[in-house]
């Protein structure tokens, strides 16, 4: 029965928690807005629930009693848990879209989930990191409500909001002849294996095609580093890749591009993905 009366009684540990802190009534009261009687009640019924003194009170000082010190860990932590189950309840009430993005653009996607969660009323937003096949796959079994995902998308899925990645620089073997070259041009790429996304070869770059799963420069970096071609790919990757075995030397090759878009299944429109492509358009323009 006490403890039922203790789980019930958050508003009475709260006050227990603030006294044992200031080990002063009217300080505590004044932290929480209350009266110093009310305060005083207030711990004086949580007591009478437990059956124990928790504070030794005189006109001079309060001080915890051994029993109140054994219990105030325990109240604190009764507390977090109280926060922490409002906090879960209230994100799990709040309508959420969940986005498959490739790695790429992770810094996009970020800033498309901080636009919906500052926004009345928040929508919150479960990221969900993966290359193309396995964005589309999920997105068509309804796993996710939207993807970024490299164009051209698959017919079924409605796109909107395009933006392009700039290709810019070419990963070589540090090896390789090329690896010293301050630019690289698509003449010298001639007679070279050129390790290529399965949905969208590289236009306008001689060299023979090496075709690898979309988005997967991990792997497609990995066989760089092994000789087995030459990689295509954007400035942002070069930056922010290192690895001693692979050299990313800036590429000269024009227009050169990954295009971009927001997909969804047209089965499945909704308010909240209606605000998600707003706030990718939002985002896009921002940046």
């Amino acid at each position: 029965m006490h403890y039922v009366l203790v789980l019930l009684m958050l508003r009475e540990i709260h006050c227990f928690t603030r006294v044992a802190e200031r080990l002063s009534f009217s300080r505590a009261a004044a932290d929480l807005g209350m009266s110093q009687p009310a305060m005083s009640q207030a711990v004086t019924r949580l007591e009478r629930a437990t059956g124990v003194r928790l504070f030794q009170r005189t006109a001079r000082e309060v001080r915890l009693t051994a029993e109140g010190k054994a219990l105030l860990g325990h109240a604190r932590q009764v507390l977090e848990s109280a926060q922490a189950f409002t906090g879960e309840a209230a994100r799990l009430a709040r309508p959420t879209i969940h986005l498959a993005y490739p790695p790429l653009v992770g810094t996009l996607a970020a800033r498309i989930a901080r636009r919906l969660a500052s926004r009345t009323p928040a929508l919150g937003v479960e990221l969900r990191p993966a290359g193309r096949g396995a964005a589309a796959q999920a997105l068509a079994d309804g796993e996710v409500s939207a993807a970024i995902l490299a164009t051209p998308a698959p017919a079924q899925f409605v796109t909107a909001a395009r933006f392009h990645v700039t290709v810019d620089h070419l990963a070589v073997p540090v090896s390789h002849r090329l690896a010293p070259s301050a630019k690289v041009t698509p003449a010298e790429l001639a007679g070279q294996v050129l390790i290529t996304p399965s949905s969208r070869p590289w236009s306008g770059l001689p060299g023979r095609a090496r075709t690898v799963a979309d988005d997967d420069f991990s792997a497609a970096l990995d066989l760089v580093a092994a000789g087995a071609g030459l990689l295509p790919i954007p400035q942002l990757l070069a930056r922010t890749i290192k690895r001693d075995d692979v050299r990313f030397v800036p590429l000269d090759a024009g227009d050169l591009r990954i295009t971009y878009a927001l997909a969804w299944s047209k089965e499945h429109v909704t308010p909240e993905l209606m605000a998600l492509v707003q706030a990718v358009q939002d985002a896009l323009w921002t940046r």
